[in-house]
């Protein structure tokens, strides 16, 4: 099969959303016209659809084995769909091309958002027929427009999405072959084998990544953002800026910058968060054979918010895509913000559901190499993961304006308790001064939150579980109240009541919602 795309994923609906499949078990022509102008209007910059001849459908589902088209028909129907396509208003053609599923044979139709919608279809295939109407595809229906609904369509009549776009400044030379080839073989595309014999040009075609008649064969602007080594040169901005701050001052830092075609950016910053920014740790659980394992950001959330950074940007900005990492949080910001119906009161509510996309072709080739699913899934993934993880809830936030986009993701609070013993480890392990000091206090009393052994604490200071480290960084919290034994041991006389009660089992933070303060701290509990 000669489409960039690997077709049993596209059957099983791993690639491309069930809304944008149609399947049909035989021709019916007017049918298949009405669902090629409802693709082809992509009223929702889906970026389209797909429509398979020969395979039964059920629910929206397709029925498979599949039954597949009669040989002797095909050139009959092909022949026919191209005259019918010329009834289209404006003509519109789709992408045809014969596939094979065991022994049968289909036809795929690959539709593509069209660059002059508005398209209306024939009401009947009369021949005198002068009724001609919008179609929309409305979940897994092909439908008439209603009102209101051609409004949409004749608003959006003067806009293609930029991802889409013929780019005027470049080439169809702008376009690298190795990086062409180098897709269509990680997505198992049937294309790839025959990209020897085509000719550059039809290539790209069939990849839709060029537009124009052959005297005058233009890229589009996805072809440069994916199949060009450097698409800065012709979008300043399409690249991830990271910065890594060592203080929240901002005096320390260091600076990366990931360039080159969007799906190697994030391959490659995804490559970067894996083996420098992630830490797991694990920890012991008493009594039991297993371990619990955290890290201080889990990667799928790190993933989806970094992918969604450089899917739902826009590429006419000219600000980069920015990640800051500080000790406690990562942020990333993208301009601009959410598309309508999505604003600041949804996106703090949760209630996000996304009907429109600003980048309908980025979104197909995220989806095609596995990066992304589409369909507003980003953000409930993110809260999950974060949750699954045992972090803080992630913050998604924009302005009024919807001028930005911006994502916190919280480290996990054992890390953020590391950071903070790592700051006072040499003083508490190089002298005992008898002080408690204001750091280790809020580090006992967050680790503490749950019920803790006595050595358990020990270790998570850094100390020995030795009686008297222990007495002398608990002895305050204690006797104020913050640390309680969670069991209080009986004492043998008044003046042994401490210790017998220090010696307890374990340990719980106490006075919840009084503050615990001094010098250096202010912690809620």
């Amino acid at each position: 099969m000669a489409l960039p795309i690997n077709l049993d994923d596209l059957i099983s609906g791993r690639l491309v959303e069930w809304e944008r499949l149609e399947f049909k078990a035989g021709w019916n022509p007017l049918a298949v016209l009405q669902s090629i102008c409802a693709f082809a209007n992509d009223i929702n910059n889906w970026g389209g659809g797909y429509i398979l001849l020969g395979i039964e459908e059920k629910n929206g589902r397709p029925v498979l084995p599949a039954q597949g088209l009669s040989k002797s028909s095909l050139d009959t129907i092909q022949k026919e769909l191209i005259e019918r396509c010329h009834q289209l208003r404006p003509n519109y053609f789709p992408i045809i091309e014969l596939a094979e599923i065991g022994t049968a044979t289909i036809l795929v139709i690959w539709v593509p958002g069209g660059e002059v919608r508005p398209y209306k279809a024939p009401a009947n295939l009369n021949k005198n027929n002068k009724e001609f109407y919008y179609y929309i595809r409305r979940g897994s229906i092909t439908k008439k427009a209603s009102d209101s609904e051609e409004r949409d369509l004749l608003n959006m009549s003067a806009h293609i999405p930029f991802d889409d776009q013929v780019n005027q400044r470049a080439e169809i030379t702008d376009i690298k072959l190795p990086l062409v080839k180098a897709h269509l073989a990680s997505v198992g595309s049937y294309l790839l084998e025959q990209s020897e014999s085509l000719q550059f040009a039809d290539l790209c075609r069939k990849m839709n990544i060029v537009s124009g008649p052959d005297e005058y064969l233009k890229p589009k602007n996805i072809g440069l953002l994916l199949f060009n080594d450097n698409p800065t040169q012709f979008f300043q901005c399409a690249q991830i800026e990271l910065v890594i701050f060592e203080d929240e001052v901002g005096d320390s830092f260091t600076e990366k910058n990931f360039k080159g075609p969007i799906q190697q950016q994030l391959q490659d910053i995804l490559l970067y968060f894996k083996n420098h920014i992630i830490v797991e740790r694990v920890r012991k659980i008493e009594g039991s054979a297993e371990a619990e394992r955290f890290y201080n950001y889990p990667y799928q959330a790190i993933e989806e918010a970094v992918v969604n950074t450089v899917y739902h940007r826009s590429y006419q900005d000219d600000s980069p895509i920015e990640i800051r990492i500080f000790s406690d949080r990562i942020e990333m910001v993208s301009y601009p913000g959410p598309l309508p119906p999505l604003n600041k009161e949804k996106l703090h509510s949760g209630r996000v559901v996304a009907r429109k996309y600003r980048n309908r072709r980025i979104g197909d080739f995220l989806k095609e190499l596995h990066l992304t699913e589409g369909k507003g899934t980003g953000i409930p993934k993110i809260k999950k993961s974060m949750e699954s993880n045992g972090s803080p809830a992630p913050i998604f936030d924009t302005d009024d304006d919807l001028s930005y986009f911006l994502t916190i993701l919280p480290a996990h609070l054992e890390f953020k308790q590391a950071k903070a013993l790592g700051q006072v480890r040499g003083q508490v392990t190089g002298q005992v001064t008898g002080q408690v000091t204001g750091q280790v206090d809020e580090l006992i009393l967050l680790f503490c939150r749950r019920p803790k052994k006595r050595r358990e604490i020990m270790s998570e200071i850094g100390l020995s579980n030795r009686y008297e480290n222990f007495t002398r960084y608990t002895k305050a919290l204690i006797n104020n109240g913050y640390l309680s034994p969670t069991i209080l041991d009986k004492p043998r006389s008044q003046n042994q009541q401490y210790k017998t009660t220090a010696l307890g089992n374990e340990f719980i933070s106490k006075n919840t919602g009084k503050s615990f303060s001094d010098d250096n701290l202010s912690l809620e509990l």
